[in-house]
């Protein structure tokens, strides 16, 4: 993605640090960020600066990759080991994260060039299954469709390209006539601060919806499609995503709306029979209470949205059954989202 005429990944590894685009100061402010240690890193997904499936697949892989780097000789082991632990502690329901790490950790077990190299492949191989996941999605798009998404499925959500925007990008690099509504997805604002921020850089006509306008719109027959992407899929298709997209799913099955969700292979956990066995985190409460903005001054700044003295709750993330879903949109085509037909794409 270009960003001011200049190509950016989202997160990427040179010597021994990782740079990565701070998103928690998008859309206002445009910054490049640099984690020297392992530490460092394990940081920024733990605070979101890195977000996103594929985004923090890639930077847990730079950040074993950096603990290779990191460990003493006579320790070597007992440190990756450890460094493994802290890592994978940081997000627990993208499998991304764990995908790249177990890759990673064995690549390291045989030398610290060997971990870096892995690292990269990681990276790389995730910007491919976006783009491949953008031309399998393409042919899903007619001209002059309305889709909705939701949360941030984009470019920078992943290393490059992204899942459930992929398609949108080539289908408007095409020429054909579409128009996006961006879910705002609370308690972030995800969809208004950054998939916004990604469409107004393409150059993608769409609006900003606040999430409970959703199924109204589908009712008035305004939404045409819905993708989505994902931060974990079960070995029977279930499937973990930004907190909310359960209600759009089952909205666009009443309404019948096409309900896709977009991933790579690598979301996909066939140790997790159902979604009732992904884990789901928990976050801070003070993301509900509180909310960043501008100031007219240009100043960000954190003000209290809810009403003082009282507490929330804040899942992050909800599970979409299977049957909701109309089809999962992978690097290696689109299927169905069953048991068998997930068995097979993997085997």
């Amino acid at each position: 993605m270009k960003v001011n005429g200049i190509e950016y990944r989202t997160v990427w590894m040179k010597d021994t640090s990782v740079f990565f685009i701070e998103q928690n100061l998008l859309p206002f402010q445009f910054s490049i960020q640099e984690a020297k240690t392992f530490s460092d890193s394990c940081h920024a997904i733990r605070t979101m600066m890195v977000r996103g499936a594929g985004a923090i697949g890639a930077i847990a892989g730079f950040a074993m990759a950096q603990a290779a780097l990191e460990a003493p000789e006579d320790n070597y082991h007992q440190f990756l080991a450890k460094a493994r632990i802290i890592i994978e502690s940081t997000r627990p329901t993208a499998r991304n994260l764990f995908h790249a790490v177990e890759k990673v950790y064995a690549a390291a077990l045989i030398s610290r060039n060997m971990a870096v190299m892995a690292a990269q492949q990681v990276a790389d191989r995730d910007a491919d299954d976006s783009h491949k996941i953008g031309e399998f999605g393409n042919e899903l798009i007619r001209d002059g469709m309305n889709i909705e998404t939701h949360c941030n499925a984009g470019w920078l959500a992943f290393v490059d390209y992204g899942t459930a925007l992929s398609p949108v990008y080539l289908a408007h690099q095409l020429g054909k006539r579409i128009f996006v509504y961006a879910d705002e997805t609370r308690p972030r604002s995800q969809g208004a601060r950054l998939t916004a921020w990604e469409l107004k850089q393409a150059g993608v006509p769409h609006t900003i919806i606040p999430d409970n306008a959703g199924a109204w719109l589908m009712s008035l027959g305004k939404i045409d499609m819905m993708i989505v992407g994902a931060d974990r899929i079960a070995a029977n298709g279930d499937t973990a995503n930004k907190i909310g997209t359960l209600e759009k799913a089952i909205a666009a099955k009443e309404y019948g709306i096409p309900f896709y969700v977009a991933a790579p292979t690598s979301t996909f956990d066939v140790k997790c029979a159902d979604g009732k066995h992904i884990p789901i985190e928990e976050r801070s409460e003070e993301e509900v209470l509180y909310q960043d903005g501008i100031t007219a001054d240009g100043r960000l700044e954190r003000i209290l949205v809810c009403s003082p003295g009282s507490s929330a709750l804040n899942p992050a993330f909800d599970v979409t059954p299977a049957k909701y879903i109309t089809g999962i949109i992978t690097e290696k085509g689109i299927i169905r989202p069953d048991r068998e037909t997930i068995n097979t794409l993997l085997s």
